[in-house]
């Protein structure tokens, strides 16, 4: 069963609960929150209530302070299908508007939490803030669970090799181009997705033919060459890939632009929208004096990737017997 997903509070009202709910922006969906979203769809297995979660559209620190507004992980639509993936049944998107910002914390419980969603457990980060001017504090939120009769607990955060998985800590792989150590706190590749776009024409005359995508405004993107994996979203077609991620410094650019060339045949339709996963680093972005010169160094960055792919098929390829 898929999870049902509201868009306002009002859509969710009476329809939501009894719920154990975790509640959160959820930026990329770590390893960190998906150790809280078992906990979570584990209350509500042993305690008979619906194992859901309450998130945010925008993220709040675009409404409350947005020139501190960090670039997303993943979009909401990615939010929500790793949701449901981990296994809660119910996912309110919740508006935040300056209005739900100015809300007192026991308002929020009161409002939001009790009389909407009828919340019978509550699981948050421990650093998780709320009301107005984050005036909600685990101290604040701990004696409103005990006045209101709800259980609440907050979650330790997960470590990886010493370090705190964070949304912040992905975001600071990513800007350095560390797609294979976010991805090992992600617990999935990083991936970007959307529709394919007519590129300038330059490539499939002077370099090599790509498939490209025009990322959102707000989404990071990991700047240089890169082996990828391209999926078509429509038909499930993979395909082992480079992608180059820049403003294509060689023809002059100065808008961002995702290209993707792939090391597969491309049999059937040229596919109209396509996730990329990237999985390894090959090279920062440069300018090159020429299109030949540009070309030349794509097709070594080609040899690199494909020499990845066999190293990669060997690592899983199964154990010869000695029988």
């Amino acid at each position: 069963m898929s999870a049902e997903i509201f868009r306002s509070l009002e859509a969710a009202r009476r329809r939501f609960g009894p719920c154990a709910l975790a509640i959160g922006n959820f930026d990329g969906v770590h390893i960190g929150h998906q150790s809280l979203l078992r906990e979570t769809v584990r209350c509500g297995a042993a305690s008979n209530v619906v194992p859901a979660v309450l998130t945010f559209d925008p993220h709040p620190t675009a409404v409350v302070a947005p020139d501190r507004m960090p670039q997303a992980i993943s979009s909401l639509e990615q939010r929500l299908e790793w949701l449901e993936a981990a296994g809660v049944k119910r996912i309110l998107v919740l508006p935040f508007t300056p209005e739900l910002a100015r809300l007192l914390p026991e308002e929020f419980v009161s409002e939001i939490l009790i009389n909407a969603l009828e919340t019978r457990a509550v699981f948050v980060g421990e650093n998780f803030r709320f009301g107005n001017r984050q005036s909600g504090t685990p101290e604040v939120f701990q004696d409103l669970a005990a006045r209101y009769g709800f259980a609440l607990r907050f979650m330790k955060p997960v470590t990886f090799r010493g370090r705190v998985v964070s949304s912040s800590a992905i975001r600071q792989y990513l800007e350095a181009g560390r797609v294979a150590q976010a991805g090992r706190l992600l617990g999935r590749c990083f991936s970007l997705r959307g529709t394919v776009v007519s590129g300038h024409g330059i490539g499939s005359k002077q370099t090599v033919p790509t498939l490209n995508l025009r990322p959102a405004a707000d989404q990071v993107v990991p700047r240089g060459v890169y082996v990828t994996e391209t999926r078509d979203r429509l038909t499930g077609r993979r395909w082992h890939s480079i992608t180059n991620a820049g403003v294509r410094p060689t023809f002059g650019g100065n808008e961002l632009t995702v290209e993707t060339f792939l090391l597969d045949a491309l049999e059937g339709e040229t596919p109209r929208e396509i996730g990329v996963d990237f999985r390894h680093f090959v090279r920062a972005e440069r300018q090159f004096p020429n299109p030949e010169m540009l070309k030349a160094q794509i097709l070594r960055d080609v040899g690199r990737a494909k020499a990845y792919w066999r190293r990669t098929a060997k690592l899983v390829q199964p154990a010869s017997s000695i029988y």
